[in-house]
């Protein structure tokens, strides 16, 4: 998945072959301001141990989390990106 994906309009898809994610991942295409796609590529670029995918599905378990979603997978991908360990 390449940034430009997360410009256009939100879209799930289910994992095929081309797609390399574990099957428990879909792709989503959504349409976001360009300041916030330029924050992403700024992040990423003095972030290399994160990468588009990393970075989207914490945002999004992040914004279900503290929205009341109650769900067990998305509390954990929470709380594990809050307390993930950097190597240097």
């Amino acid at each position: 998945m390449d940034l430009t994906q997360l410009e256009g309009c939100l879209e799930f898809t289910t994992p095929s072959a081309h797609n390399s994610h574990t099957p428990d991942c879909v792709t989503v295409e959504a349409e976001i301001p360009e300041a916030l796609y330029k924050g992403i590529k700024g992040f990423i670029s003095a972030n290399p141990q994160w990468d588009k995918c990393r970075v989207t599905s914490s945002a999004l378990a992040n914004f279900l989390f503290q929205n009341g979603c109650e769900d067990r997978a998305v509390t954990e991908r929470y709380l594990n990106d809050l307390f993930v360990r950097v190597e240097a």
